[in-house]
């Protein structure tokens, strides 16, 4: 495989998952089931699929992640900090917002990360990082009140979970390096989806969720777990492999658009001008933290 390839596939892979946020939408709006039911059951299912992809080709990793106490313990935590908390931030923002404007609001994840890593360097932002903070801040602004101070128009807990599904997103990227880079991506990604799905499904208790699940549900749960995991997850390692991180990462920016799009000609969802307004200031922020002077500033280690 060359590069057009890999350019190819990483944005599939972002498009795949802007349309499974859009099926979370299409669920929350049709089959009123509680977001936090939806991730455990979600995670539950991708992390078997992954751990069961990871156990045919990498057995001796997943057995040896366990080994280390330090390991274990760092994937116990990513599991729940990260996994778990990212994706149940992400759809509860999803169910009280759409998946368009969460999807945004999650991508004020690499603003947080440049943020963090001035701080663990000890340095001040560089103008070009500096330009980005104000953006993503205004992004926020235009989403949140359409550039009126004395009007929220959006739903104050979709804007929280929002906006802490961007703190989970910084973390769920920067935590599991040590881990990815000793025992493979598969390997830590299926063991933190099963754990979180498994934790979760037992907190919510799910065998009392109160929803009937037809034809259309299952279809639409099921593009989730595969357009939204297993399916996504595979084909943009590859595209890191084939493009680099940075350029990877840029390419499957596209996830916003793509959910926006399924949004408005599938669910008939629609938007006003300030809405796109800070949609576009947010997807610039992403822009201009991808490089800094040529190099990267941050490096995704998972999606």
């Amino acid at each position: 495989m060359n590069k057009n390839t890999g350019i190819i596939i990483t944005l599939a892979a972002g498009i795949f998952w802007g349309f499974s946020g859009t099926c979370g939408q299409y669920i929350f709006d049709n089959f009123h089931i509680d977001a936090t039911y939806l991730t455990s059951i979600r995670l539950l299912c991708g992390g078997v699929i992954l751990c069961a992809i990871g156990f045919f080709r990498e057995r001796e990793k997943m057995t040896n992640i366990w080994k280390s106490r330090s390991s274990a313990l760092l994937m116990i935590f990513f599991s729940l900090v990260g996994i778990m908390f990212c994706q149940l931030s992400y759809m509860k923002a999803i169910s009280y917002t759409n998946s368009g404007t969460a999807t945004i609001l999650q991508y004020l994840g690499p603003a947080l990360i440049m943020i963090v890593s001035c701080f663990l360097s000890r340095r001040l932002p560089s103008l070009r990082e500096a330009i980005a903070v104000v953006l993503a801040i205004l992004g926020i602004f235009f989403i949140a009140t359409h550039g009126n101070l004395e009007n929220m128009v959006i739903n104050p807990l979709g804007l929280s979970w929002g906006l802490w599904s961007a703190v989970a997103l910084a973390v769920y990227t920067m935590l599991p390096r040590p881990l990815i880079e000793k025992f493979g991506s598969i390997v830590v990604m299926g063991y933190g989806m099963l754990i979180g799905g498994i934790v979760l499904c037992l907190s919510c208790r799910i065998w009392n969720a109160p929803f009937d699940a037809d034809a259309h549900f299952l279809l639409a749960f099921a593009a989730i777990v595969i357009f939204g995991t297993v399916l996504p997850f595979t084909i943009y390692m590859v595209g890191v492999k084939l493009c680099g991180p940075v350029k990877a990462s840029m390419l499957a920016s596209i996830e916003p658009v793509s959910a926006t799009v399924f949004m408005v000609l599938w669910l008939g969802e629609s938007f006003q001008l300030m809405d796109f307004v800070g949609f576009s200031l947010i997807f610039v922020t992403v822009f201009l933290l991808s490089k800094k002077d040529g190099e990267p500033a941050i490096e995704e280690a998972v999606k």
